[in-house]
C-alpha cells in the first residue's frame, strides 16, 4: 500500500480565503488538528480549519489560517485527526433502524445458537404477533444447506417467523408463516424467485429472492411512528460512526415522506440521497414531481431509481452466465427478462432519474451493461446522469472495461468481499474469481468506485470498509497476505471512495465530500491518524466529534 503523504499544505489562495471572508460574520477556526483532505484530485493534509454559516472557508497551516481569521471563533482540535465526513453511498437506511426492535441472528455462529436467541425473543415479546428478525447465514452456521421451517418450528410454532438472510435476498419461515401466505407444494415459483423445496416437492420454509414477496405481502407493514423510531435510530447510529451521508438503496414513497419530514425538522444529521424503488407504485407516486435535489440545505435528495437485476451470492440467487462451480444445476436468478429491464432503465432516465441496478452475478452484470448500452443508443443524454451499477460484484474480464466505455460508476462495498471470501470461490471458481471483488482493476481502468457497506448487510462503519478495502483480511489479520490482495486499494483511493467519488456517484462534489472553499463543513474528529497506523489497525478507529454543516452532531462521551 502506498502510505507516502503529500507535504503539508498552505493557506488556500488568498483571493479565495478573502473573497469567502468578506462575507463572513464570525467565523470558526478549529487548529492544530492533523487533517486529510482532497484538493481536487490531490490529498493534501492541513493543521487548521475555518467555516462559518455551515460552510468552509478554507484549511491550511494554522498560523496562515489564523492570521486571514483574526477574530475568529476558536476551538481547541488538541492536535487530534480530522477528515471530511465519510459518506456510504450503498445502505438501507429504516431496515437499520427497523432491527433496533426486531431478532438479529447476525452473531451466532450456529443453527442451535440462532434457534435459542429466536425462542428467547418470542419469550420476551409475547404481544408480537408476528416475529420478524433478520441475519442467518447458513454458510457460518457451517450447514451445507438452508435452515428449515420445522427447525424454525421447534424454537416458535404458534405465531408467524420469518427472518431474512443476512444478505435480504432469502426468507426464512416456519410453517405457521407459510400457511398465512398460502405457499404449499403447488404454489409456483414466480419469476425471479424460488421457493427451496424438499426431496418431496414440499417447501421447506426458504423463499429465496422474488418469491419473499409471497411472504411479506401478508406480512404486517411498518407504521409511521415505526418509521419515525426507525429513522430516529439510524440517525444517531450514523453519527457515531462519522457518517455525515448515506445513500438509501431502495426508498418507498412512505419513507420519502418521512425523510422530507425529518429534513423540515431539520432531524437529518446525515445527508441521505434516497433512490426511488424499482418504477413500481412508489415510483408513480413520487416521479410526477420530478427529482428531489438540495432539499434543506442538501439535506435530502431523491434524484435516483434503484432496480434489481439478480439477488445475492450466498443464497445462489446471483445470477451466473455459467452454473455454480458448487451447485451445477443453478445459474441464479435474473429477476427480469431483457425487454422489461430495459423499458424500466428508459423510463427512469426519460423522466431525468439516475438509475442505480443491483448487479451481483456475471449474467446481471452483462444484462443491465447491454440495457445501458441500448439506452444511451436511444438517448446519449443518459450517459450524464452518472448511472451505477450496485455491488458489481462478480463481473466477465471481458465486460469490466464497459463500465469506462458507458460512464458507469462501480458502486462497491469493501467488507462484502471479506464476509464473502469464506464461499465466494466455492461459488464462481477459479478463473470467474479473477473478475469478483476486482476494485484495483476498475480503478485503474479509470473507473470511479463510491464505497459503501449495504448496511445493515454488514457493519456500516466506514472504517471496517477503509480496512477491508486496503488489506482483505478479517479483523484478526487473516489470510496473512490478504484475499485475492492484487485487488486491494490504497489508502488514499480507499479514502476517496468514501468521500469524494461518493459524493459524485451522488452528484454532490460540489458541495460535499471534501473539506473545499464553500463546500458545507461536515467533518469528523477520530482518536487515531489511519494514514500513519499500521492498515490492520484501521477497523478500530474510533469517531470523537461528528460535525454536519460547521453544527455538532455527535460527541463521544469520553472525548474532551
Amino acid at each position: 500500500m502506498n502510505r507516502s503523504l503529500l507535504k503539508l499544505c498552505g493557506a488556500l489562495p488568498m483571493a479565495a480565503a478573502l473573497a469567502f471572508g468578506q462575507a463572513q460574520a464570525e467565523p470558526t477556526v478549529v487548529a492544530p488538528v492533523k487533517g486529510y483532505t482532497f484538493e481536487g484530485d490531490k490529498l493534501v493534509s492541513f493543521s487548521a480549519l475555518a467555516f462559518d454559516k455551515g460552510r468552509v472557508l478554507g484549511v491550511g497551516d494554522a498560523a496562515s489560517i489564523a492570521k486571514q481569521y483574526p477574530d475568529a471563533r476558536k476551538l481547541d482540535g488538541q492536535g487530534r485527526t480530522m477528515l471530511p465526513g465519510l459518506i456510504d453511498a450503498h445502505g438501507h437506511v429504516f431496515r437499520i433502524g427497523f432491527r433496533q426492535s426486531e431478532v438479529v441472528v447476525t452473531e451466532t455462529r450456529t443453527l442451535a445458537e440462532a434457534l435459542a436467541k429466536i425462542k428467547a425473543y418470542g419469550q420476551a415479546n409475547p404481544a408480537r404477533q408476528w416475529i420478524m428478525g433478520s441475519g442467518w447465514n447458513q454458510v457460518i452456521w457451517k450447514l451445507d444447506r438452508f435452515p428449515t421451517a420445522a427447525e424454525l418450528d421447534t424454537a416458535i410454532a404458534d405465531r408467524p417467523v420469518t427472518l431474512r438472510r443476512v444478505d435480504a435476498h432469502a426468507i426464512w419461515a416456519n410453517t405457521k408463516a407459510l400457511q398465512m401466505a398460502g405457499i404449499t407444494r403447488d404454489t409456483p415459483d414466480p419469476v425471479g424467485g424460488r421457493i427451496e423445496r424438499d426431496a418431496k416437492g414440499e417447501p421447506t420454509g426458504i423463499l429465496v429472492d422474488k418469491a419473499q414477496l409471497l411472504l411479506t405481502k401478508v406480512m404486517p407493514p411498518y407504521t409511521d411512528a415505526e418509521r419515525r423510531i426507525a429513522l430516529d435510530s439510524a440517525m444517531r447510529h450514523f453519527a457515531s460512526l462519522g457518517l455525515t451521508g448515506v445513500g438509501d438503496a431502495g426508498t418507498s414513497a412512505d419513507e420519502a415522506r418521512i425523510y422530507r419530514e425529518f429534513a423540515d425538522a431539520g432531524k437529518l444529521t446525515s445527508r441521505v440521497y434516497a433512490m426511488i424503488n424499482d418504477v413500481g407504485d412508489d415510483y408513480k407516486q413520487l416521479a410526477p414531481k420530478g427529482p428531489v435535489k438540495g432539499y434543506a440545505d442538501d439535506r435530502f435528495n431523491l434524484s435516483a431509481v434503484k432496480l434489481f437485476a439478480d439477488g445475492a451470492l450466498g443464497s445462489r440467487g446471483a445470477a451466473l452466465l455459467e452454473p455454480y462451480s458448487d451447485d451445477h444445476n443453478n445459474k441464479g436468478l435474473l429477476f427480469m427478462d431483457d425487454a422489461v429491464l430495459r423499458g424500466k432503465v428508459r423510463t427512469a432516465l426519460k423522466a431525468g432519474y439516475q438509475v442505480n441496478v443491483h448487479a451481483i452475478g456475471d449474467a446481471a452484470n452483462r444484462q443491465i451493461l447491454d440495457a445501458f448500452e441500448a439506452a444511451y443508443k436511444e438517448d446519449p443524454n443518459g450517459m450524464a446522469r452518472r448511472n451505477r451499477i450496485e455491488h458489481a460484484q462478480v463481473v466477465s474480464l471481458q465486460d469490466i472495461p464497459r463500465f469506462k466505455t458507458l460512464g458507469l460508476i462501480a458502486s462497491m462495498q469493501p467488507t462484502h468481499a471479506t464476509s464473502d471470501m469464506n464461499m465466494a470461490e466455492d461459488r464462481v471458481g477459479k478463473e470467474r474469481i479473477k473478475g469478483a471483488y476486482a476494485w484495483q482493476t476498475f480503478l485503474k481502468q479509470g473507473t470511479v468506485i463510491a464505497g459503501g457497506s449495504d448496511f445493515p448487510v454488514e457493519s456500516a462503519n466506514p472504517f471496517y470498509g477503509l480496512h477491508a478495502a486496503v488489506t482483505r483480511t478479517d479483523h484478526q489479520g487473516k489470510p496473512i497476505a490478504g484475499w485475492h490482495p492484487e485487488e486491494a486499494m490504497t489508502l488514499p483511493q480507499a479514502f476517496r471512495a468514501f468521500t469524494l467519488d461518493a459524493a459524485y456517484a451522488e452528484h454532490q462534489e460540489k458541495s460535499i465530500g471534501s473539506l473545499e472553499p464553500g463546500k458545507w463543513a461536515d467533518f469528523i474528529v477520530v482518536d487515531q491518524d489511519p494514514f500513519t497506523i499500521a492498515p490492520g489497525e484501521i477497523w478500530k478507529t474510533q469517531v470523537l466529534e461528528t460535525w454536519v454543516a460547521g453544527e455538532q452532531v455527535y460527541r463521544q462521551k469520553a472525548a474532551r
